[in-house]
């Protein structure tokens, strides 16, 4: 199993949950961060540190996020690594609870 980074994280890309990660397999993206499945180890430290709670366990992805499981895998080719937190996105506090922000990823 994996963790996957959800559509809350649009916009915000807030990266706490990176300087947890005992195995750097988070990737950063222009507005989100995606986590590589073949990296993840499924430790779950992530999980409470997303002040957005867009990371969820594979399995315990909503249905409405079914889509970030694939979306992820295909990210994190596509992505550089990040192993470090950095500042959030500026707007990142105003988008923090806004919902259907899917169409806003950028790739």
């Amino acid at each position: 199993m994996t963790h996957v980074v959800t559509e809350p994280c649009i916009m915000c890309r807030n990266t706490e949950c990176v300087s947890v990660c005992p195995v750097d397999c988070f990737r950063q993206g222009p507005n989100m961060l995606a986590i590589d499945p073949d990296e993840c180890i499924d430790c779950a430290l992530c999980v409470t540190k997303c002040p957005t709670n867009a990371i969820f366990a594979e399995e315990d992805v909503p249905g409405s996020q079914q889509q970030f499981i694939e979306l992820n895998a295909q990210l994190s080719r596509l992505w550089p690594g990040i192993t470090r937190s950095v500042a959030p996105l500026e707007e990142a506090e105003e988008w923090k609870d806004v919902p259907d922000k899917a169409h806003l990823l950028k790739r």
